[in-house]
């Protein structure tokens, strides 16, 4: 077996473990049984259970950038590029909701996470959403007085509820199609120009 394939069974089976039994609760003996690895296999690929978290979260949000500006570059107006971004991003839960729980509650949890790491890629994904406001203001769609940088917290934090409300509920009463729209249109009406 290839050591990117070792690496990304590690990954999966760390990512199905947190989601099952929580990050604190899990064990690297479980997540190796999972990948069915030795234990000690585990600590080739990484230094410990902190260290997978965190290659968690820097693999996927990488591949969820890569997807999101491939998206962003099929489309002009950035008005359509904020619903895109909005469905995208809240596509997320339903494509893989053990991922999405991982990242939702188990990341939030660690303390560790919260207070030490400081992700660039995460930085880079905010700033796709600045970048559509800027474009909005520079063609006069978006109003000039609008900071990106508290629209991009702001319209992020709106779609991160959502996703969180999602992983953490049995049901969900409306489909993602219906929450971005919805989403989009109470930013969109506050940074239109007109």
């Amino acid at each position: 077996m290839k050591i990117a394939d070792k690496h990304e069974k590690i990954v999966h089976a760390a990512i199905k473990v947190f989601a099952r039994n929580g990050f604190y609760n899990s064990k690297i003996a479980e997540i190796a049984k999972e990948a069915s690895v030795a234990d000690g296999t585990i600590y080739l690929y990484f230094n410990n259970k902190y260290d997978i978290l965190i290659t968690i979260f820097e693999e996927e949000i990488g591949r969820i950038i890569l997807k999101v500006k491939r998206e962003m570059a099929k489309l002009d107006d950035p008005k359509e590029k904020l619903i895109r971004f909005a469905q995208i991003h809240l596509s997320l839960v339903e494509e893989n909701k053990e991922l999405a729980e991982v990242i939702q509650v188990e990341l939030r949890q660690s303390s560790k996470f919260v207070k030490e790491y400081r992700n660039k890629k995460f930085a880079e994904y905010l700033n796709i959403i600045s970048q559509i406001v800027k474009q909005g203001q520079a063609e006069g769609i978006f109003r000039k007085d609008v900071m990106p940088g508290v629209f991009k917290r702001a319209f992020f934090g709106a779609l991160d509820e959502m996703s969180r409300f999602w992983v953490l509920s049995s049901k969900k009463k409306y489909g993602v199609n219906t929450a971005a729209q919805q989403i989009s249109a109470f930013f969109l009406n506050g940074i239109l120009s007109n």
